[in-house]
């Protein structure tokens, strides 16, 4: 037997000492305390005390030994017949009558009773017991029925033993509800078959917030419920035990966009490459595409789409559809290299909004862990429409019979598009729609009109005139565009304007293409222009070099 000092047995637990009770000898030892244990146990083991025995009982005796038992008490009882013991009789006496003796309490005799209030009062008694037919019954079918669902349990696990494993692994967007609790959605953020519950116990023990990525493992809890959430592995790619306190969206630090987000890809890409001239794109911009219907809107959106997919495998590329035909979705998904969340024109407004929360809420979360991310808008206009039927009327009406209320959320979304200082840049481009025939859209532009610090304006006549990229020149441009500008570049751009500031749009658009056609890229073409603009001011013409 293993010897312990003192010291060993009082570093042990209850439960470990109970365990190493049992094992020494010790019958009953949950009776004891934990002192009483230690020192039992000591002595036990160091051989002071032997371990107590434990009772043993006897065996019941058997039928032969009562039989000797009942035989060797017979002559005993013989003898005692052979003699009979007197019987005294007492003598007479004479008893007087003193009147009505009261007995004692509980030996009264008992009142006459008719033979059928006998029987009610007993009745009524077992009714009162809980003894009668009725209620004899509906216990047993209580019992009855108590055990078909537990049977029915049963089979239910067992099942899920054969058939499923124990648990699974699910990665989704999580998105959190009122109370607290949330769901990891798997596919474009809407209900499905494979979601998973998380309790706001692991969403508080993990730090989790709307809008993260988390991969975890799934246990399935009860039949027809969404399988539940046992731990999480991965938050937005990382780690959950390394992901550490992360900054607030709202606290960081928005300032101008000052790295540039080239589109350039092919010499023939001629849309791109106008872009890069007239309205050059930086990480945290916040433009706006404005179209009237058919000018090329989508499809010059798809060319920014895959121009960024091809030039930064960095950034994080997402495209919202909102109100939006289903084939185009599929184009776009087929097109570019990113993430399409959709929600199609035969949605609800309400899945139009609740979509693009749920994607910006998931750009906010990658913006906070340092990372670019753009997200291309299609289209804004139908957003706040979607938030016009959705949102609780406050009882004023802009012109077009837009409510006030309904700008705000729009804005809120396009303007969280900022470039973060030390780390991380959200860019929104997004569409707007005007001549529709409709004065809610030109209401919905006009209120839009200012919050950007990019705009592309589309022509219709361009497009009608099969000029692609339908750009007007003279309306498009950057802000701040020195800060993503090289001189060269910014010197050839104001050369481009003052050359086709007095053409029509047309013709100035249909002549900046030519001049790109003779090129290879944009910095040849910026190379030759420059050079020509200060030939031409060497010469005395009013077109000048700005450098």
């Amino acid at each position: 037997m293993q010897k312990f000092s003192k010291s060993e047995l009082e570093a042990k637990s209850i439960f470990e000492m109970r365990a190493l009770a049992k094992e020494v000898g010790i019958s009953a030892p949950t009776k004891m305390n934990k002192a009483e244990l230690v020192d039992m146990v000591f002595k036990i083991t160091n051989g002071e005390i032997e371990p107590p025995q434990a009772p043993r009982r006897g065996r019941p005796k058997k039928y032969g030994d009562a039989t000797e038992q009942t035989t060797s008490e017979k002559p005993q009882i013989a003898q005692n017949l052979a003699q009979p013991e007197q019987i005294l009789t007492p003598s007479p006496a004479k008893v007087e009558a003193i009147g009505e003796i009261s007995l004692p309490k509980g030996f009264e005799r008992p009142k006459y009773q008719p033979t059928r209030q006998f029987a009610q009062q007993n009745q009524k008694q077992y009714s009162n017991n809980g003894f009668n037919q009725n209620n004899y019954g509906q216990k047993q079918n209580n019992f009855r029925n108590q055990n078909q669902n537990q049977v029915q349990r049963d089979n239910a696990i067992a099942e899920r033993k054969d058939g499923e494993e124990t648990e699974q692994i699910r990665e989704g967007y999580l998105e959190i509800n009122p109370d607290g609790y949330g769901f990891l959605r798997v596919k474009n953020g809407e209900f499905n078959e494979m979601d998973a519950y998380v309790s706001a116990m692991k969403i508080k023990q993990y730090g989790l917030r709307r809008g993260d990525y988390v991969t975890s493992l799934c246990k399935k809890v009860q039949e027809g419920r969404p399988s539940a959430v046992v731990s999480v592995t991965t938050i937005n790619g990382i780690e959950s035990d390394k992901v550490g306190k992360r900054p607030n969206f709202d606290d960081l630090v928005p300032i101008y966009p000052d790295e540039r987000i080239r589109l350039e890809v092919a010499p023939r890409e001629f849309a791109t490459r106008c872009i890069d001239l007239v309205s050059p794109i930086g990480k945290g911009q916040r433009g706006i595409i404005v179209s009237p219907p058919k000018a090329g809107k989508t499809t010059l959106l798809k060319m920014i789409a895959s121009s960024i997919a091809t030039n930064y495998s960095d950034i994080e590329l997402k495209v919202l559809l909102i109100d939006e035909r289903p084939e185009e979705v599929t184009d776009m998904q087929r097109s570019i290299k990113g993430e399409v969340v959709y929600s199609t024109f035969d949605e609800l407004p309400e899945h139009h909004t609740k979509t693009a929360e749920m994607l910006l809420e998931r750009a906010k979360r990658l913006v906070e862990m340092g990372k670019d991310v753009v997200i291309l808008l299609d289209s804004l206009t139908r957003l706040a429409r979607a938030y016009n039927l959705t949102i609780p009327p406050t009882g004023r009406t802009l012109s077009g019979g837009i409510d006030p209320g309904a700008l705000h959320s729009p804005k809120r979304f396009f303007g969280s598009a900022r470039n973060i200082e030390n780390g991380g840049s959200l860019t929104i481009i997004a569409t707007a729609l005007v001549d529709t025939g409709s004065r809610m859209d030109d209401v919905i532009f006009e209120e839009f009109k200012g919050t950007g610090n990019m705009e592309i304006h589309l022509d219709r006549r361009l497009s009608e005139k099969r000029i692609f990229p339908a750009i007007d020149l003279a309306k498009s441009g950057t802000r701040k565009e020195e800060l993503l500008l090289t001189p060269s570049e910014l010197e050839g751009t104001w050369g481009i304007r003052k050359l086709l500031s007095n053409a029509d749009n047309a013709e100035a658009t249909e002549n900046l293409i030519n001049m790109i056609v003779k090129t290879s890229s944009n910095k040849e073409f910026i190379d030759q222009l420059n050079l020509q603009l200060r030939v031409l001011a060497k010469e005395g013409y009013t077109v000048r070099s700005l450098k």
